[in-house]
């Protein structure tokens, strides 16, 4: 079996915009198959979602725990 390699890059803020959010949820669904290899460079922006500790706004979603899912199986890597 072939191994399909995927990298993610994200730079914008974690809160605020749908496309970080679906990006991450994206890297979550495609990490849960053994012949994906996910990786997440963030930079600019992005690199607030490495912050930890972080406090979600009232009604978003928990970075954190998605970022930290990811690096589990994955890796994510931080620029800037």
């Amino acid at each position: 079996m072939v191994i399909q390699k995927y990298l993610f890059v994200i730079n914008d803020a974690p809160y605020g915009n749908e496309r970080t959010y679906n990006t991450l949820r994206l890297a979550l669904n495609l990490i849960q198959r053994e012949w994906m290899e996910v990786n997440i460079f963030l930079t600019a922006d992005g690199i607030s979602f490495a912050r930890k500790g972080q406090k979600s706004p009232d009604g978003y979603y928990y970075i954190e725990r998605m970022v930290k899912s990811i690096a589990k199986r994955g890796k994510v890597a931080t620029w800037g």
